[in-house]
This record gives structure tokens, C-alpha cells and sequence, in this order.
């Protein structure tokens, strides 16, 4: 059969065996997108599920914060703008004075953002409005940190002194994406620090699933500790769930827990667990990698975030879910050699330095972890100078906990083999090819499954 798959910026004809079973990945909903968003926005904040308005919540003379999404996350809707500028609306009728206001980006251990590309998310009049009083999150910034302690299954919580400090904090979540975001990850990830988030940011730990997810068990403990200290009504939510990336479908206001609550509702009649997308699970795994990377935004992909952080994290939940234990996986990128050391200043070392003691993420993360994680000039640079925390760059690697079930992996197509190999993968000139290895080791009817993955960018 003729198809066509994502390969980097493009897409490029593969042929594939008659016998491939064709699956969506089902990154979009089925669910229309809204007609009015300022209107939709409007009466979410004014009708939450359990807490009072925003305009009568909020009281004159409340000092407020109003954090939000960094641009990583996968919504190109004109949510941010529109949604602040409705709550400095419903904070002026409250009585709130705007100079009690700050603005404040979630952007945990990522990098921090430049004004210039902030304004391409929040707009340009609201940085010019804020001035100083828009701020990026700094997980190493000590005299702007809240350290509450432990939770009763010992799990550290800090978040950023802006929560603790402020009468309300309005947290705007501009998508949730299955399971993975939302609810508490918003506060106690992206506005939190190393010490809180090393708990459930491991090999293991990480998780799309919309039910029992260990990863927003951990944070519903994290953020009732929040609420304890700090006490209830001090943070208000919005939850957003989209049509698809460019257009927004629901939106729900109210406490963190029900905000999320009934996104997730929603989210489960639109996305059935992966393992029910086939009958019978495949031999042979196929997909592209596009350009994408949450990582890269205003920013530009790497070997790391292409093979491991994108090619085997983000999309490949289908390899469990869709290959039997012992699989083969295709892979199609141009995985160009191309760093920014500047945005990414660590991973470089990981790639060079650390793949090379280890594939094995476990092993990686008893090695290295606590060395990357406080490495002082790779601190500086991420306080400083734009660059994600070192930490991040070993997590980056953590995705290769994939391959205790894919027995290998293939890549078709890199421009450049050698760092194909350089992570023990099989480089292969194209899908047809890789897909003729394949079937030497598993039998030429071997079963396949084909994953057709958009073309997709990153924000730029």
C-alpha cells in the first residue's frame, strides 16, 4: 500500500506491506471546537463548578498572581491573551488594582522565556502593560521559593513564594492533553523546583494515562499539602480540553481537583487506552518523527529530543501499547546535528558524555542525576541565560526505558548514521528497508502497525 509518513519537515511516499494495520494516533478530539472563546472563557470564569465567581472570590486590596502555561505546551490557540485579559476584567470589577497584579510563567525546570517571545504567546501589550511584574518562574532562585515540607508519603514540596504569598492565585491551564497535564502538575511541577519534582519525573514515573495515573497521584498528594498549608480558596483553575491544537473545545473553572475532574471526563470519551486500538498487538512498530518537540519551542530540535524525548517519549506510548514484549521499531527522521547550546546547554554532555556510560535510564539516573541537577554553571545558565535546568537534559533520556519492550529500534532515513548508532539504534536508508530487516528476525509475515503521525512544528 501507498502512504505517506512524517519525516521531520516533511512528508516523504513509503510503501508499506498490504498487511500493515493503519492506526491514528489521536492527537486532535472529536469534539467541535467553540464558536466564541472570549464569550466561552467569559462564563467559565463566572460559572465555576465549585467555588465562587472570580469577581466575587477576589476582594479589593488582594495581592494576585496570575501564572500560566509556558509556550511548551501543544495549544496554538489564542487562549493565553484572551483568557488574562477576561480575569484582569473580572479582577478590576472585584476591586483589585492591577499594580497587585503579576503575571507569572510556569515554566519549571524548562528555560525561561524572553520577553519577545512571550509576547508571541501572551501578546505584546499585556509584557508592555506588566513590565516587571511579568515574571518566569525560577526554580533556583532561593528568596522567591516556599519550602512546605513533606507530604505524609515524604515527598518534598516547594513551589514558588508567589503562591504562598499572594490572597489568590489564578492558574490558567491552556490544554489538557490525555492525561499527562493539568490539575496539580500546573503548581506543584511548573511552578515548582528540582526538590519536589525529582519525585515523579523518573524513568517510571512519567504518564499519558487518563486513569490510575501514579504520576497525578503523587501531585493530588502534593497539592493537598499545598491547600493545607496555604489553606483552601487561595488557588483558582481553569482547565482547558481542545478540539484540536489550533482551536479550543471546553473550558472549566473552579478548585484545581474538580477543574481537572471534569476535563478528564470529558477526556475519556475521547481517547479509548491505546491497547484497544488494535486487536492484536504487531511485530513491527512504524512511525515518523515531525520536527516537533514541546522542548524545542522558539528553539530548534536536537539528536536527543529527536530519537529519545520525542521519537521514543512523547510518541511512543504506541510501542507498548500496539507491539508485542520483543518488538521492532521504526523510526523515520533526517535526525539533523544540529544543538543550540544556548536553550540546551546541557544536553549536549548527556549525549556525548553520559549515552555513552549508559543506555540503560535507570543506571543514568543513579550516575548522574544529583551531579547534573546542581552543577553550577549549568545553573547560572539556566537562572541567566535562557537554558533548560541540567536536570532536564538527563530526563531527556528517560524515554529509553521504552526499549526493556522494544527489542530494537531502526531509524530511517538520518542524514547522518553515526548518531543513529550512537545510542545502539540501527540506522537504515529508508522505511523499506528497515521494514525488510524487520521481517528477517521476525518472519516475512510478520504483523506491522503503522501510526500515521502528523506533520507538526514547533512554535517558533
Amino acid at each position: 500500500m501507498d502512504e505517506q509518513i512524517v519525516c521531520g519537515d516533511r512528508m516523504i511516499p513509503v510503501k508499506l506491506p498490504d498487511r500493515t494495520k493503519l492506526v491514528s494516533p489521536g492527537l486532535s478530539t472529536s469534539l467541535p471546537p467553540v464558536t466564541d472563546l472570549k464569550t466561552t472563557l467569559q462564563e467559565a470564569f463566572r460559572s465555576p463548578i465549585d467555588l465562587p465567581p472570580l469577581r466575587e472570590l477576589a476582594k479589593s486590596g488582594w495581592k494576585v498572581t496570575i501564572a500560566f502555561d509556558d509556550p511548551t505546551v501543544p495549544c496554538y490557540a489564542p487562549v493565553w491573551e484572551t483568557a488574562i485579559r477576561l480575569v484582569l476584567e473580572e479582577l478590576d470589577h472585584a476591586g483589585v488594582k492591577k499594580r497587585d497584579i503579576f503575571l507569572l510563567c510556569a515554566n519549571a525546570l524548562h528555560r525561561k522565556f524572553t520577553r519577545r517571545e512571550l509576547a508571541k504567546v501572551i501578546g505584546k501589550k499585556l509584557v508592555e502593560e506588566f513590565g516587571y511584574r511579568l515574571l518566569c518562574h525560577d526554580a533556583e532562585d532561593p528568596e522567591n521559593l516556599s519550602y512546605l515540607g513533606t507530604t505524609s508519603s515524604g515527598y518534598d514540596v516547594e513551589v514558588n513564594r508567589l503562591v504562598t504569598d499572594s490572597d489568590l492565585t489564578v492558574y490558567l491551564n491552556t490544554v489538557s492533553w490525555r492525561g499527562f497535564n493539568g490539575g496539580w502538575k500546573s503548581i506543584c511541577v511548573g511552578l515548582s523546583t528540582y526538590r519536589s519534582i525529582r519525585w515523579h519525573h523518573s524513568p517510571e514515573g512519567m504518564s499519558m494515562s487518563i486513569e490510575r495515573n501514579r504520576m497525578h497521584e503523587m501531585l493530588d498528594e502534593m497539592g493537598e499539602w499545598v491547600e493545607e498549608k496555604i489553606g483552601k480558596k487561595r488557588i483558582f483553575k481553569m482547565e482547558t480540553v481542545l478540539s484540536n491544537p489550533l482551536q479550543v473545545a471546553r473550558v472549566w473553572t473552579g478548585s484545581v481537583q474538580e477543574a481537572r475532574r471534569a476535563a478528564l471526563d470529558v477526556l475519556k470519551t475521547q481517547y479509548p487506552p491505546r491497547r484497544d486500538l488494535v486487536k492484536d498487538k504487531a511485530d513491527i512498530v512504524v512511525y515518523g518523527i515531525p520536527d516537533w518537540s514541546p522542548y524545542a519551542s522558539f528553539s530548534i530540535m536536537n539528536p536527543l529530543l529527536t530519537l529519545v524525548s520525542t521519537g521514543l517519549g512523547y510518541f511512543g506510548g504506541v510501542i507498548e501499547a500496539l507491539g508485542k514484549q520483543g518488538c521492532s521499531v521504526i523510526l523515520a527522521t533526517p535526525c539533523p546535528d544540529q544543538w543550540n547550546d544556548t536553550h540546551h546547554p546541557s544536553y549536549r554532555e548527556v549525549w556525548n558524555r553520559v549515552l555513552i556510560c549508559s543506555r540503560d535510564p535507570y543506571e543514568i539516573q543513579d550516575l548522574f542525576e544529583e551531579d547534573f541537577a546542581h552543577r553550577p554553571e549549568y545553573i547560572y545558565k539556566y537562572r541567566f541565560g535562557y537554558g533548560f535546568h541540567p536536570i532536564h537534559g538527563i530526563m531527556a533520556t528517560y524515554p529509553l526505558t521504552r526499549l526493556k519492550h522494544a527489542a530494537r529500534v531502526f531509524v530511517a532515513g538520518a542524514t547522518n548514521p553515526s548518531l543513529v548508532s550512537h545510542l545502539g539504534f540501527l540506522p537504515e536508508e529508508t522505511v523499506e528497508s528497515a521494514i525488510s530487516q524487520a521481517e528477517k528476525i521476525h518472519g516475512k509475515d510478520a504483523s506491522i502497525v503503522f501510526i500515521r503521525n502528523p506533520l507538526v512544528h514547533s512554535r517558533q
